[in-house]
């Protein structure tokens, strides 16, 4: 088997099905709350401990923790589950969750919300609601953390507005430290996400626009009211054509995708930087220009040298969403490691990108063509990732022979002898099936996966989650359902999935 490598992208290792919620009630209308709706990796732990991730459906919250187990022992074990049947009576549906830790004993909490207008957070060992915060409007469908700092999260709610708590003992008594709201949203919220450096937020949803907002020193002692943010620093609604269920920071580019457009969109905001200054909220453009869909404090007028307010960069193709959204991407995004975009639709299909192929391709292709033009020149190696599709006669076997769920894009192979190369010895064929996925020249070609995974069944992904060192990657939905993925198994052997 071929040593791992800083390509490999995440096979299939296995997967499960919490039944518990089946058990309770099995009328049609309940059925419906069989489903995971986000799934989110502890942060925190030291370096070579087993990762630990929480899956939330609407009744419960399970914690999970995965092992290097061998090829056909599941590799997921489940060490806790809480049921919503907490003595405050907050009962609602869970759809949202997010980490933090006790500033002084170091326990893991987890942040739930959903349906009920308010959060709650766990002592996750102990299984015990330690608080609840409370001041929204409406359902909290959204929650993030600070990159910068674990006592700090974000709750995005269908009241419009955007809530930044602290759950440290200082701000005990009034724990939301500063509101994002007035002109920003006119309708509910579905996602929020902090920058890695924690002073900007985005946030999205119903009414297609995306927002960023800069956020001021937060208050380091106890505040009777919170700071109130009424305008966002950038606002838009031109970059997608329909309401938008998920957005992230990519350093300090973004991803966003909207429900029926088929595809996720990396784009920047012109002239913002976070390594400028922080903007105060006095930078802000204000809406007294009702009719402009974008407003900037980056760009606040056009020039030919910077004619626009922002830029799309690339479009990442995700085929068969259908009418569904709520559906979730997450990148992988570590120092010194591949940045790799997951997605999951709605037929059974996950979809894997490698930001760093795009980079490798183009060189790739620019020594090739040197070395056609200049034949002192040796041919450049090819990646190995780059796999070029053999056309051949079928046979018998190949008739019957199962194309695989887990699979790269095309079958790595040497190139048809009957082709007419165009470049190298690459075919007009295997090179047009490469610049689909990896050519980024073109901004409105939608690019394919780098990899796809099926699975049995009616699967309809909803939020993928990372391991903090990108070795693991768990993907759930319906059903309850939970999918793992592996990077760089000690044995590269993997077990055909199971269920527990």
């Amino acid at each position: 088997m071929p040593e791992p490598s800083e390509w490999d992208l995440p096979r299939l290792r296995a997967s499960f099905l919490f039944q518990d919620d089946q058990k309770k009630d099995t009328s049609a209308e309940d059925q419906q709350a069989e489903e995971f709706f986000d799934v989110k990796f502890y942060p925190y732990s030291p370096d070579g401990a087993p990762p630990v991730f929480a899956a939330i459906s609407k009744k419960h919250i399970v914690i999970c923790r995965l092992s290097q187990a061998d090829k056909d022992t599941n590799p997921c074990e489940i060490i806790q589950v809480i049921s919503d049947d907490d003595p405050y009576k907050t009962s609602q549906s869970n759809c949202a969750c997010c980490w933090s830790k006790d500033p002084e004993t170091g326990r893991a909490w987890l942040c739930v919300s959903g349906s009920g207008a308010n959060v709650k957070v766990y002592d996750v060992k102990e299984g015990k609601l330690i608080k609840v915060l409370t001041s929204h409007g409406g359902d909290v469908n959204d929650l993030a953390t600070s990159p910068a700092d674990p006592l700090i999260i974000a709750s995005a709610s269908d009241d419009t507005t955007v809530r930044i708590w602290s759950l440290a003992k200082v701000h005990a008594q009034q724990p939301c430290v500063c509101l994002l709201g007035g002109e920003g949203h006119a309708w509910d919220l579905l996602s929020v996400a902090f920058h890695d450096t924690g002073r900007y937020v985005l946030s999205t949803g119903h009414d297609q626009v995306i927002n960023m907002w800069a956020l001021p020193e937060l208050p380091k002692e106890h505040v009777a009211d919170p700071i109130i943010i009424h305008y966002p620093h950038f606002s838009s609604s031109e970059i997608h054509s329909g309401l938008v269920d998920c957005v992230a920071f990519y350093g300090d580019l973004i991803l966003s995708r909207a429900c029926h457009e088929d595809s996720i969109v990396l784009w920047r905001i012109e002239g913002f930087s976070s390594d400028d200054a922080v903007p105060s909220p006095s930078d802000a453009p204000t809406t007294f220009d009702p009719n402009k869909q974008t407003r900037s404090c980056y760009t606040p007028v056009l020039s030919p040298e910077r004619p626009r307010h922002f830029t799309r960069l690339l479009q990442f193709h995700t085929p068969d969403c259908g009418v569904q959204f709520f559906m979730r991407f997450r990148m992988f995004h570590a120092p010194g490691k591949h940045p790799i975009l997951a997605f999951a639709n709605a037929k059974s299909r996950t979809f894997f990108w490698d930001m760093s192929r795009f980079l490798s391709y183009s060189q790739y292709m620019s020594d090739l063509k040197e070395a056609q033009t200049n034949r002192a020149l040796p041919a450049p190696q090819k990646p190995s990732w780059l796999l070029v599709k053999r056309t051949k006669k079928p046979d018998a076997a190949a008739s019957i022979r199962n194309a695989g769920a887990d699979k790269e894009s095309m079958v790595s192979a040497s190139p048809d002898p009957e082709l007419v190369p165009s470049l190298g010895q690459h075919s007009q064929k295997t090179l047009a099936e490469w610049a689909e996925m990896y050519d980024t020249t073109d901004l409105h070609h939608q690019i394919k996966p780098h990899k796809s995974v099926t699975v049995d069944g009616k699967f309809v992904g909803r939020q993928v989650g990372w391991s903090p060192g990108g070795d693991w990657c768990v993907v759930v939905g319906n059903n309850n359902r939970a999918l793992i993925y592996q990077r760089w198994a000690k044995d590269t052997k993997v077990s055909t999935p199971g269920t527990q």
